[in-house]
This record gives C-alpha cells, structure tokens and sequence, in this order.
C-alpha cells in the first residue's frame, strides 16, 4: 500500500502543503517484528500514481514492488511546483544559468538539510525502517538525478547508495567535477547512474559530461554502476523501464 499525507516545508516554501507518498510491503502488516530499508525518492508525485504524475505517467513503482515482493520502503515527497521555477531551485545545489529562464539561484541545500534532519527523523519515527545508512537510499531523475548525486557525495554519512536517473549534469558541469573531488565518501558507496541515448541531442557534449563524471565517480573509488539506455528518453516511462536495474543495484 501507498500511506499519503500532506507536509509544508517552511524553510522553503512556507506554510504551502505537499504530499508525502510512503510505499509499504504487503509484509509491513503481516510481519510486525520486521524492519526495512528505506529508498527516499524526489519527484513523488510522478513514482505511483497517474492521477498525480505532471505528464499523466508515473513510475509505476508500486506495481514494480508488489509483483516482485521487493522488501523496502519508499518515501517520495512532491516537488514545488512553483511556476517561479519553484522545483529547478529546490533540485539544484549550484546557482547556473538557464537559457530562456536566466538565473537560477539554488536551494538544494536546504532541501537535503530538510530531507535528512526533519523528513528522514519522521519517517524512522513513524515506521519500522531500519535507520543506518547502510540500510538507506535516495533516488531521482532529471534534477532529481543531480540532486542525488550531491547527496550521496555531500549526505555520504546518511545515505550509502542512490540512483541518479538521467541527471542533470549540464547545469553546472565544473562545480559538479569539484564536487566529486572534495567528496569524502566512505568506500562501500554505490552509485547507480544511466542516460537514455535519445536524451544526448538534448543538451551539447552530454555524451562528454556523462562519461566525465562516471570517470571522476571511480576514481573516487566509488562503486559505479554507469549505463547507456539504448532507446531510452527523459520521461517517466523511460525511467519504469529501468527501475529493475536501478532497484536491484540498491540491495545488492
């Protein structure tokens, strides 16, 4: 089941509700001694549901959970969906330029200072996760993607593993690079990372930046998992299709 409840995030957009989506195996219920890892996901109003998806497609990540009777939790939060480019701010650590758009000035510090200090806390209060990080993981796509890369690099004590779907590397391509060189990261991290091969006209030298920051992540001795999609888009049907792979790098 999907547990749904609305939140505010004060520090960034005051008292504006958004929704928090908290996925359960059917074995939360059965088995009452049992705890779980928890996946946290950015974007949680396109993971489970259609009806609430900003294209009308979702992840389909409930069905993917059931069918395959996956043991984790997943808790998605809502992005802002400000038309002051409310989600480009919450989803970048970096201020860049944007091109039509002009400057975006960053907020995704405060957003992981959010997520592991007030949204994390709750979660293990309200459920029977299993809080080490060892047993906790972040996910996104698109900015989501980018913003998992920077928590896992700079939220390394809270988070060892994380899927960077189609990440946003474009946005700030050497303050990206900086990042991943001053990260300390503990030697057990692992990073799951892919780009659809349709998405690469989108922005120019993406082939480039991919392979460069897949490079700098070994270097760092993380343990990189890099894919190419062949076919694959910068959509939520995209992204279904590579839950399987992602999900099974997180526990594996």
């Amino acid at each position: 089941m999907v547990d749904q409840w609305y939140i505010t995030i004060p520090e960034l957009t005051g008292g504006e509700k958004r929704k928090i989506y908290v996925y359960l195996p059917e074995s939360y219920f059965t088995e009452p001694g049992r705890r779980y890892p928890v996946l946290y996901m950015f974007d949680g109003h396109n993971v489970f549901f259609d009806q609430d998806a900003t294209y009308g497609k979702c992840w389909g990540m409930k069905e993917y959970m059931d069918k395959t009777g996956t043991q984790m939790i997943v808790a998605a939060v809502e992005c802002n969906h400000s038309p002051d480019h409310g989600r480009l701010k919450e989803y970048t650590p970096f201020d860049f330029q944007e091109r039509g758009i002009g400057e975006i000035r960053a907020k995704g510090k405060i957003t992981m200072e959010w997520m592991v200090h007030t949204f994390k806390r709750e979660i293990d209060q309200k459920y029977r996760t299993l809080p080490e990080r060892e047993h906790t993981f972040i996910a996104g796509s698109s900015m989501g993607g980018l913003m998992t890369l920077y928590a896992v690099l700079e939220y390394n004590s809270v988070f060892s593993r994380g899927a960077a779907l189609s990440p946003s590397v474009w946005v700030a391509r050497r303050k990206i690079e900086q990042m991943i060189e001053k990260a300390k990261v503990r030697p057990d991290t692992v990073l799951y990372m892919d780009y659809g091969s349709e998405e690469f006209k989108n922005h120019a030298n993406m082939r480039n930046l991919f392979a460069r920051v897949a490079l700098l992540l070994m270097e760092k001795q993380i343990l990189t998992v890099s894919r190419i999609v062949p076919g694959g888009q910068h959509c939520e049907s995209s992204w279904e299709r590579q839950i399987p792979f992602f999900v099974n790098t997180l526990l594996y």
